[in-house]
């Protein structure tokens, strides 16, 4: 890799994708049963294209991605399922779209409920846009090690927040975990705001009264006891106080 290495300083994202691309599929090439020719060039591609997306992030989301290369054997699994996922939401939508066009022939569609997973992963990117990092009970039973009965029980005991996205599901913030566990505090904060999504914007937002600290960070270093009495003087206010 010391020719891609050396051939990236002051590259643009697009062109930095297209060394990625031609080097991975130079090594592929030689390593690889020329006759697959297709999964060359598509693995290249893939290969390519998320070199250098890591390549442009920002610092603190690559902290973010640390966290799931603590196991890099799986990381490859997860990369192909979310791109069968993708794939299967734009074979429904093509389907959506040529059953919209038969209806306009005349022709009748073959009887179906319309699938939620397109809306419901749409949902958890915008909750990202302002919660910071989501994900849903699969991930965190296969990446936190977190059994879905228990990360329901903790949900049901107020012990954990939970976001709805859409219909019933719901995606969990990932920072309000630590060693596998919801901090300590969590109940205690939603039993006083209430709702959740208040609960976490409150969380997660700098506080004068910490100097400058989010709220959650404290939960974090086992301060929940001045958070919990912020929760409560917070919840107290009049609505729309700040």
């Amino acid at each position: 890799m010391n020719r891609l290495t050396g051939t990236t300083g002051g590259l643009s994202r697009l062109e930095l994708e297209r060394v990625a691309v031609a080097e991975l599929e130079r090594v592929l090439r030689a390593g690889v049963d020329p006759s697959n020719e297709a999964a060359i060039a598509t693995s290249a591609f893939v290969g390519g294209s998320i070199a250098a997306a890591i390549v442009s992030l920002s610092p603190r989301q690559r902290r973010a991605l640390d966290r799931l290369l603590k196991d890099p054997s799986k990381l490859a699994a997860k990369i192909v399922k979310l791109l069968l996922v993708d794939a299967a939401q734009i074979s429904e939508s093509s389907a959506r779209a040529e059953q919209g066009v038969a209806l306009l022939e005349g022709s009748l569609p073959e009887s179906g409920s319309e699938p939620s997973t397109q809306r419901n992963g749409l949902a958890s990117v915008l909750v990202e846009e302002w919660a910071g990092q989501v994900a849903g009970s699969t991930y965190l039973e296969e990446t936190l090690r977190i059994p879905r009965s228990t990360l329901h029980r903790w949900q049901r005991r107020g012990e954990v927040i939970a976001l709805r996205t859409g219909g019933r599901k719901h995606v969990f913030p990932l920072a309000q975990f630590v060693d596998g566990r919801p901090v300590s505090g969590i109940r205690e904060v939603l039993e006083f705001i209430g709702h959740p999504r208040t609960a976490w914007s409150w969380l997660i937002r700098p506080a004068v009264e910490f100097d400058g600290e989010a709220p959650l960070a404290l939960l974090a270093k086992d301060h929940a006891d001045d958070v919990i009495r912020a929760a409560e003087a917070f919840a107290a206010r009049p609505t729309g106080a700040v």
